[in-house]
């Protein structure tokens, strides 16, 4: 998406601009929008706003960052109104991607407003300037289609009004797309309920044949009172960035790649974005760099709106050298000098690549794109491809479930009926809601009692295209030839060519040297470890429907405190070594490797325990029982017990007969049911307590998730009268 509009004169006319012609005025209409008496419509500009304002056609505009898709619908706007059509209604993904909008539209002097979750306290306001025809163009988010309030009381008069239907970042639609987002299927149905006529714009700079086909296809739904398919004019550009200067640095490890950033970030051009795969690295590196005397913030999902407002506009302003940030700096973000893009590890395909590395030199002659792959890529990959596949064990049981039930059912309430954490299973509700066997209503999700079918040959489809798109990128990061090139022939470009300019074609531009202070400095603060593990203080909603008899707080005299781990298995410094220990931490117990802790690990420990801000030290050490690394648990928790002159009580006995944790266990309801009754009493342990001792027992395990199984265990020390503080080696993820 891009909302600059800077549109310099082109190399082509976008259309015959004779007098009184929709060219001409479209023309005059972007002069006046951009102040500047030499911009023109560039090719393919003219063509899509013809057809939008002459022939109220729908058309899919796919074309580089930077090109002006933006301008193609404020000139159609504009136009449009002029001839007394109603509003625009745009739909478009990112929060930042709306402000960025509402931004260039004030400017342009295009009156826009945004309706977001974000912008709650001023929705009514945008709500009355809409009612007295005082709006321009609407922009909403694709999850407020699904907002009940907004879908009975706003939609249908919006849509009987609506002038030019704009849906920025289209292949958002396609779920063989990127970045699919269910909520976009909902498009198609707009088109269905939109006056006849209504001409429909669809944007995006990053498809290739098969999403732009995808698009095409959803664009085309027939017109209202009508079985004929639509005609889709497709308007598409050549995709090569002539400014940016790509290249792949590989280092051996973490520590490495910080080191080079440190050492080299200063001599990148103005200012940029450093993406990192996880939350977890992002926060790590952004805090590593600022110890290292680098004007950073951190940019992610977990970063709430106020501090994301403040740090786009520390960037845009050039008070930061660079945001280390995760996608959720994608879409939408409007910087058109930006001078670089890091990538501290690879996105899973060339095409999201090419999408995130669009953000840079858009409007400078030359940006510098450099990827220092990791690793952990390919861990991270998979994690996330699975995550966002529906199961069918997961969607039956949430059908049946709402089929019974007798009034709507929250999600937290859905948890205690399909074992899948809350993510998963809000977006296994958004497929289900757009393929209409569910709905959102007040108070929750209903069943529509339309029938649904798993398509499970186009999920293998689905997940066979991701495999070979994870394939692709590694195939980008070995290639020999024209990085450029590779990227547009991923997005199925026929104008790819040699760009020149790429350490490929013209050797490495970037410096290679790892200054030993840099090094020396990473790896420092690549060392230091400990994360907090918060106490759990609600029982999950649903807990007693699984023969849990719990609900609501936990109470004081069952709490545990808080608690500490060595590190997240995400994290950039112990992460990796968590990670060859323990393996996989997802619940999977097959192929576990048990063997005592290791010196460096449990040396590692040692700093994490000193620098504990507890209000009482722990008087002993009791560990929670495995069944998958009884030994490492053990040797962890007599090795923490004899560095810390403590006596170790021993395991918490299991009780006779319990099964096993099912493997894979995801939510907190079915994980706190799999190990409710799993101990027994604590009696015995704290019995052995030294006489006159007074205070908390330090409970240890090799991996906190949910951190269920640690309040079961913990509960029965507390229910024994001693206080608990829970020790992990890793907190999962």
């Amino acid at each position: 998406m891009d909302t600059a509009l800077d549109q310099s004169p082109p190399a082509g006319t976008g259309g015959t601009a004779g007098p009184g012609s929709t060219a001409a005025e479209a023309a005059a209409v972007l002069r006046r929008l951009v102040g500047r008496d030499d911009a023109a419509l560039r090719d393919g500009q003219g063509e899509a706003v013809e057809a939008l304002v002459d022939r109220r056609a729908r058309a899919l505009v796919v074309q580089r960052t930077g090109w002006g898709k933006s301008a193609v619908y404020f000139v159609a706007t504009s136009l449009l109104r002029a001839r007394g059509a109603g509003p625009t209604l745009l739909v478009s993904p990112l929060l930042a991607l709306m402000r960025d909008q509402v931004a260039a539209a004030a400017r342009a002097g295009v009156r826009a407003v945004e309706i977001s979750s974000a912008t709650a306290h001023e929705t009514q306001d945008a709500l009355t300037a809409l009612a007295a025809d005082e709006v321009d163009v609407l922009l909403i988010s694709p999850e407020r289609l699904v907002n009940p309030q907004f879908a009975a009381e706003v939609l249908p008069d919006l849509l009987a009004r609506t002038g030019l239907l704009v849906v920025d970042e289209a292949h958002c639609i396609s779920d063989w797309g990127h970045d699919f987002r269910p909520d976009y299927r909902r498009i198609k149905d707009l088109l269905g309920r939109l006056p006849a006529a209504t001409p429909v714009l669809a944007t995006t700079a990053t498809a290739n044949a098969r999403v732009v086909a995808d698009v095409a296809e959803q664009l085309s739904a027939p017109a209202p009172g009508s079985q004929r398919p639509v005609e889709v004019l497709t308007v598409r550009g050549p995709l090569a960035r002539d400014s940016l200067r790509l290249g792949v640095l590989d280092l051996p490890d973490d520590a490495a790649r910080l080191a080079w950033l440190s050492a080299h970030l200063p001599d990148l051009p103005g200012s940029g974005i450093v993406y990192t795969l996880t939350v977890a690295a992002a926060e790590d590196t952004a805090a590593a760099l600022r110890a290292a005397g680098h004007e950073v913030q951190a940019y992610t999902g977990r970063t709430d709106d106020a501090d994301r407002r403040e740090a786009e506009a520390a960037l845009r302003e050039n008070r930061v050298k660079a945001l280390v940030a995760t996608s959720a700096l994608g879409m939408g973000f409007d910087k058109p000098d930006l001078g670089f893009v890091v990538h501290l590890g690879a996105p899973s395909s060339p095409v999201s690549y090419y999408q995130q590395v669009g953000r840079a030199g858009r409007a400078v002659d030359r940006a510098d794109v450099l990827l220092l792959p990791g690793r952990e890529d390919r861990a991270v990959w998979a994690y996330f491809a699975t995550a966002s596949m529906p199961r069918q064990e997961d969607a039956t049981a949430v059908l049946d479930a709402l089929a019974t039930a007798s009034r709507p059912v929250s999600a937290a309430a859905l948890e205690a009926v399909a074992d899948v954490r809350r993510t998963r299973l809000e977006l296994l509700l958004k497929v289900l809601a757009v393929d209409g066997a569910v709905e959102r209503v007040r108070g929750g999700w209903t069943a529509t009692g339309r029938p649904w079918d798993y398509d499970a040959e186009r999920y293998e489809q689905v997940a066979a295209t991701r495999t070979a798109e994870q394939q692709a990128m590694v195939a980008y990061e070995r290639t020999q030839g024209c990085r450029m090139a590779f990227l547009q022939e991923a997005l199925d470009d026929a104008t790819a060519a040699p760009c020149g300019r790429c350490d490929r074609c013209a050797g490495p531009w970037y410096p290679t040297d790892l200054p030993d202070d840099a090094r020396e400095a990473a790896s420092a603060a690549l060392r230091r470890a400990g994360t907090t593990v918060e106490p759990r203080a609600q029982w999950p909603t649903g807990a007693d429907r699984l023969g849990v008899p719990v609900k609501g707080r936990i109470s004081a005299d069952e709490q545990l405190g808080t608690g500490r781990a060595l590190a997240r298995t995400s994290d950039l410094g112990m992460g990796p070594r968590l990670r060859e220990l323990l393996g996989d931490v997802s619940g999977d117990r097959s192929g576990v490797r048990d063997v005592p802790v290791p010196p460096d690990v449990l040396r590692a420990v040692v700093p994490v325990l000193a620098a504990w801000d507890w209000e009482r030290r722990p008087v002993a050490v009791a560990s929670v029982p495995s069944r998958g690394r009884p030994t490492l648990v053990e040797s962890l928790a007599t090795g923490i017990a004899q560095v810390g002159r403590l006596p170790y009580l021993g395991a918490l006995p299991l009780a006779p007969d319990h099964p096993p944790a099912r493997a894979g266990s995801g939510n907190s309801a079915f994980r706190l049911a799999g190990v409710w009754g799993a101990f027994g009493d604590a009696e015995a342990l704290v019995a052995r307590l030294p006489p006159g001792s007074d205070g908390p027992v330090l409970l240890v395990d090799d991996v906190v998730d949910t951190r269920w199984t640690m309040v079961v265990a913990g509960r029965q020390l507390r229910r024994a009268g001693v206080q608990v503080l829970p020790f992990a080696l890793a907190v999962a993820g």
